[in-house]
């Protein structure tokens, strides 16, 4: 008999909205993340680690179980929803025409043109 692991109900409320604001795929998260930190360095054997962070985190955690998680990713989780709340709250002028504000939402995982 397998036996479901409960969560603390605070837990399954922060990976419900980790989900909801992180609305880019893992891999397309991956691969914006790798354009972002290509810079002018050539990339190691093992790309990932060179990852520009909270970007790296997120994908790690979009890449886990519920049942995984550990304090570090929860916390990663909250700290994104946080962020990715206060961005959209505090959206500029010029709105999604703003590239700068709008490549802040996409480092943490969220695009603010797909629909919810």
């Amino acid at each position: 008999m397998v036996r479901e692991q409960r969560l603390d109900p605070e837990v399954e409320v922060l990976w419900e909205d980790f989900h909801a604001e992180v609305n880019v795929p893992s891999e397309q998260l991956r691969q914006w993340l790798l354009t972002r930190g290509s810079g002018e360095t050539a990339f190691g054997p093992d790309p990932d680690l060179n990852l520009p962070e909270p970007g790296r985190q997120i994908l790690a955690v979009l890449r886990k179980r519920k049942v995984d998680l550990t304090p570090e990713d929860i916390d990663v989780m909250r700290e994104a929803v946080e962020r990715i709340r206060s961005l959209t709250a505090d959206k500029p002028r010029r709105g999604n025409a703003d590239d700068e504000w709008r490549h802040s939402l996409l480092d943490l995982g969220h695009d603010v043109l797909v629909e919810r």
